[in-house]
């Protein structure tokens, strides 16, 4: 059967970023393997240091090869790496690319890496997060892959792998879950590290602003949780929210297995990076879902790495938006 884009004029571009993220999920999934949760100190950072830079490189040696031209907006570069110190890391990074692409060298790698390094707006680029979650990849937990395809300002392809989210929220993580998502035409759910069917997403249906459930980030520093508990009394919400890692938590709202994902901005200072969330906001609506900042404006893409123009996002079902947007404004959050 074929795939629900094959005709679609964009169909190289998602079948490439199908073929990148799956091979960069396959390396990150060794990376984490390796780590063992009883031993690892609190501070060494290294594997999850090993796997983002693996995952960048080999994303954008892919995204080069087929797309040249393409400018990519990553999170990562190489000049760490390059440092005499850091020989060592740069080697294992190499190894772990080279299980994937037999023809990996150091300064490969490294250029490869930094093909990932614009950081200017363009009417035609892409924006990577090789590994956003990093402390839950160093957990065990929830991480993901995000990788979108931006033109004029618009989020056009956008896909989450998600290598240990399974088919449901609670379930084992089987085969992990790749989403993708395609403007105008829909998103899908499938195994992430094999071949299978896409299934469509499509967002819970709940109205009822006391029945919804949240989901949030597990790290405090990410989003202000007391200012959600705030929104989650004040509608009344009685269910606990949902704490995962990462851009899973766009694929659990586009898949209905909560209303809402609240990043409440904790100063007037700080703006989202585009990576943190192009993948995901296409995802969701697609889904039928619907993603502003908290102020009820869209997410623009047009100002380089930057959400500049944006303070905070709240991703919904859709139905409950506007009431979560109006609690926010009654309770004046964000206003620094």
């Amino acid at each position: 059967m074929s795939e629900p884009w094959f005709d679609h004029p964009l169909s190289r571009e998602i079948d490439t970023a199908i073929t990148a993220v799956r091979k960069a999920a396959g390396l990150c999934r060794a990376v984490q393997a390796g780590i063992d949760l009883g031993e690892m100190q609190k501070k060494d950072r290294s594997p999850v240091t090993v796997a983002d830079f693996g995952s960048q490189a080999v994303v954008c040696r892919l995204l080069g090869d087929e797309f040249p031209a393409d400018p990519v907006i990553g999170e990562e570069d190489s000049r760490a790496l390059r440092e005499p110190d850091n020989e060592a890391l740069l080697d294992r990074v190499t190894g772990h690319v080279k299980d994937v692409e037999p023809d990996a060298d150091p300064q490969r790698v490294c250029a490869w890496i930094d093909r990932g390094g614009a950081k200017t707006y363009a009417p035609r680029f892409w924006t990577l997060d090789p590994i956003d979650g990093t402390k839950g990849f160093l957990r065990g937990q929830q991480y993901a892959i995000a990788l979108a395809l931006i033109l004029d300002g618009r989020v056009e392809v956008a896909l989450l792998g998600c290598p240990n989210l399974g088919p449901a929220l609670n379930a084992d993580r089987g085969e992990g879950t790749l989403c993708v998502a395609v403007r105008g035409a829909g998103a899908w759910q499938m195994p992430l590290m094999s071949e299978g069917p896409a299934s469509p997403l499509r967002v819970s249906d709940q109205a009822d602003n006391t029945r919804i459930r949240f989901c949030e980030s597990v790290e405090a520093a990410h989003s202000s949780h007391g200012d959600a508990a705030r929104i989650a009394e004040a509608l009344a919400i009685a269910a606990e929210p949902a704490r995962l890692d990462s851009q899973a938590k766009y694929a659990v709202v586009a898949r209905g297995e909560a209303e809402a994902y609240l990043r409440l901005p904790r100063d007037g200072k700080y703006r989202e990076k585009i990576w943190d969330h192009a993948g995901g906001v296409l995802v969701v609506t697609e889904a039928g879902g619907r993603v502003t900042d908290i102020r009820g404006r869209d997410l623009d893409f047009s100002l380089g790495y930057r959400l500049e123009n944006n303070s905070g996002v709240i991703v919904t079902n859709g139905r409950v938006h506007d009431a979560v947007l109006k609690t926010i404004d009654e309770l004046e959050i964000g206003r620094f």
